[in-house]
C-alpha cells in the first residue's frame, strides 16, 4: 500500500476509524495499481501516444457492510484523474438507455459508438456503487459498451455483492452477456472484499429498526440512524443531498435526503401518492437502506394507502431493502381492519422478520 489510496487508508486505522482487515488491504493495493497505472497511461499517451496496455479497473465484491463503498469512495477522492464522476450503476443504465435512444433518432447504425465516446469525454474515471445485472436490456448492450469505454481511456472502480461469474445468473439469454463477464476478469483487477467486521452491521447494532409513536423522538432517533449509516457529519446536515430517482416512464421521484444508498421519505409521498410496483422496485435497486417517516394506523378508508404499503414491502423484502421507520402502531396494528387486512397479515410477518439480525445481515439484491 504505497500510493495515495494506501496512505490514506493508514491514516483511517491509525485514527481508529478502521480495523485492521487483509481483505481491505488487499483492496487498497489492487486500487492504488490502477492509479498508478493510470497515471503511467496518461504519461506515455502524452509523450508517445501510446496504448500501454495496465489494468482498466477494479471490481470489488462481497458481503454487505465489509467497507466496499468505503474504499470506492476513498480510491475516488484521493485519485487525481479529470473528469471524474462517482454514480450508483442502476442510474447510469437508465441514464445510458436514454443516451441510446436519443443517439437512435440522430443517426444511422450502432449508437454504442457515440453514447460511449459521450461518457469518455465526461469522466475520465467511473466508480460504480452496487453493479447488478437483472435487466435483459442491459445485460445486451454492458460488454460492447465497457470494452469501447476502456478502449477510450476510461478506468472503472465498481462495487458488487457477486463475483463476477455470478451476474445476471440465470439471466434471459445469459450467454450474450458472458463476453462482459469475460471483460471484467480480464481487464480488471477482481478482489473479494469478504473480511471479518460487518461495519454496515456494526452501525446497526443497538438501532431500533421501528419506533412508536410518530413524533419527535422518533424522528431524532431515525435523525441519529441516518447520519450513523452515512458517516455524514450531523453539522453539516442542512447539506445532505436529494435526489431526482427516474422510476420509468419518463417519470421521478423525489428523494428528500439521499446519500450513500440511504434514502428518506415520508409515508405520504411514498404511500399517499399515486404509486406503483414500478416505483417501489427502482427504490429497492436504487438504495440499501430506507428510512420511512408518518406511518399511520390506516384504517378502512384508507385501503388504498394499505396496498400500496404492502407492494412497497414486498419490494423491499425481495431486495433485501433495510427498512427503519417510524409508526403510530407495531406492525400488526397498523392495517387492523378493512379491504385486504387478511392479506396485509403476510407484509406484518415480512416487517417483522425485516427487524431481525438475520434479515439485516443479508446483501442488497434480489434473491
Amino acid at each position: 500500500m504505497t500510493g495515495r489510496v494506501g496512505a490514506a487508508y493508514r491514516r483511517l486505522i491509525a485514527d481508529q476509524e478502521l480495523k485492521p482487515d487483509a481483505a481491505q488491504e488487499r483492496a487498497v493495493a489492487a486500487l492504488d495499481q490502477l492509479a498508478n497505472g493510470a497515471r503511467e497511461h496518461g504519461l506515455l499517451a502524452r509523450l508517445f501516444g501510446s496504448r500501454a496496455e495496465g489494468p482498466a479497473g477494479v471490481y470489488l465484491w462481497g458481503g454487505v457492510g465489509r467497507g466496499k463503498s468505503m474504499l470506492m469512495d476513498l480510491a475516488f477522492d484521493e485519485e487525481a484523474i479529470a473528469p471524474k464522476r462517482r454514480v450508483h450503476f442502476h442510474a447510469f443504465m437508465l441514464e445510458t438507455h436514454a443516451r441510446l435512444r436519443e443517439a437512435r433518432k440522430e443517426e444511422d447504425g450502432d449508437p454504442i459508438e457515440p453514447v460511449a465516446e459521450q461518457i469518455a469525454q465526461e469522466a475520465r474515471l467511473l466508480a460504480f456503487d452496487e453493479m447488478q445485472v437483472t435487466n435483459p436490456a442491459d445485460a445486451m448492450i454492458l460488454s460492447r459498451l465497457f470494452a469501447r469505454l476502456i478502449d477510450l481511456g476510461v478506468r472503472i472502480v465498481t462495487t458488487s455483492n457477486r463475483p463476477p461469474r455470478d451476474l445476471y445468473k440465470d439471466g434471459l439469454n445469459r450467454e450474450l452477456f458472458l463476453p462482459f463477464i469475460d471483460l471484467i476478469e480480464q481487464r480488471m483487477l477482481v478482489v473479494e472484499v469478504n473480511g471479518p467486521t460487518d461495519y454496515r452491521l456494526e452501525r446497526l447494532s443497538g438501532v431500533d429498526v421501528w419506533h412508536v409513536p410518530n413524533g419527535p423522538e422518533a424522528t431524532a432517533a431515525l435523525s441519529r440512524a441516518f447520519f450513523q449509516l452515512t458517516d455524514y457529519p450531523v453539522e453539516d446536515r442542512a447539506k445532505v443531498p436529494s435526489e431526482e430517482l427516474d422510476v420509468g416512464g419518463g417519470r421521478t421521484l423525489h428523494v428528500p435526503k439521499s446519500l450513500k444508498g440511504v434514502a428518506v421519505f415520508s409515508f405520504k409521498r411514498l404511500c399517499g401518492e399515486a404509486r406503483g410496483a414500478a416505483d417501489y422496485l427502482a427504490i429497492a435497486q436504487r438504495f440499501h437502506t430506507v428510512i420511512i417517516v408518518g406511518i399511520p394506523i390506516m384504517g378502512r378508508e384508507m385501503r388504498n394507502e394499505a396496498a400500496r404499503f404492502v407492494t412497497l414491502i414486498d419490494a423491499f423484502y425481495e431486495h433485501k431493502v433495510k427498512l427503519l421507520a417510524a409508526a403510530d402502531a407495531e406492525p400488526a396494528g397498523i392495517y387492523p381492519a378493512g379491504d385486504g387486512s387478511f392479506e396485509f397479515a403476510r407484509t406484518v410477518s415480512r416487517l417483522e422478520e425485516m427487524r431481525s439480525a438475520d434479515y439485516l445481515a443479508e446483501g442488497h439484491g434480489a434473491a
